[in-house]
């Protein structure tokens, strides 16, 4: 299933809308124990189908169609994950990121972009994002990787929660890294990107792995995501990022988090 910029398809049955102008914003009545996924998105029937999708999936959805009234959003229902789209009609997706970062520093976010370059990809993780997907998109990825979050993130690790990498200090439960005085934010991905590193530590793990195990996605020859982060952790705790030492690429197959000599 894809959503794309075209007419939606009626259903097989019968439903009566009882949704308010499009745009504003929307919110479950109540939402019990489901994980509640805001959508900010101004297509109506993107929205509408991510709706109907996480809904019969077993998650709770709310909504809203402009920046400023997700991130109102934000702070009043206080979700468990962000579906943002990057283009909105009053201000731009990166900007609604950077300002859900200071609301929640942990909760994940996931960017829409019609944007194909890797440099607005690279843009967007560098706002907070955690993870992006280029429109049109598969729902049942899209639902797979939101799915993939809540197990990471319910997993038991073997991991220790504090870890020395250099002079890289990573606190796990905190999703923070300190170098000398800077300390640096990370995003649900990195944190889990790092722990299986750590937990795996001397040995290479392929990115098929890291992608089905963190992202809940099967492996594809043009998919970036994997070398993407690894890029922004190295800038975070390499000195040379260009040269690494501590996370290595085992080249044609994957990653792997060098052991102290």
């Amino acid at each position: 299933m894809f959503c794309r910029c075209a007419k939606r398809p009626k259903p097989a049955f019968a439903w009566v809308s009882t949704f308010p102008p499009f745009g504003a914003i929307i919110a479950p009545a109540m939402a019990g124990t489901k994980k509640t996924i805001l959508i900010i998105e101004d297509e109506p029937h993107i929205v509408m189908g991510l709706r109907d999708a996480l809904e019969f999936e077993g998650f709770a959805a709310i909504s809203a169609g402009k920046g400023k009234d997700g991130v109102q959003l934000a702070r009043s229902e206080n979700p468990d994950a962000v579906i943002l789209d990057l283009m909105l009609p009053d201000i731009n997706g990166y900007a609604v990121c950077e300002e859900l970062r200071r609301i929640s520093p942990f909760m994940p976010i996931i960017m829409l972009t019609a944007r194909s370059q890797e440099t607005d990809k690279i843009r967007g993780l560098d706002a907070g994002a955690d993870d992006y997907v280029t429109k049109p998109f598969s729902v049942n990825e899209l639902i797979a990787r939101m799915r993939a979050i809540f197990r990471r993130a319910a997993r038991p690790s073997a991991a220790p929660e504090l870890v020395e990498l250099g002079d890289a200090k990573i606190n796990f439960s905190a999703h923070s890294l300190r170098v000398g005085t800077t300390e640096h934010a990370l995003s649900f991905y990195e944190v889990e990107l790092l722990r299986l590193l750590v937990e795996r530590s001397g040995q290479p793990v392929s990115r098929d792995e890291i992608l089905q195990k963190i992202w809940g996605l099967e492996a594809g020859p043009t998919n970036r995501t994997v070398d993407n982060f690894i890029v922004k952790l190295r800038k975070k705790i390499e000195k040379h990022p260009d040269k690494p030492v501590h996370i290595l690429t085992v080249y044609g197959f994957g990653y792997k988090l060098a052991t102290p000599d």
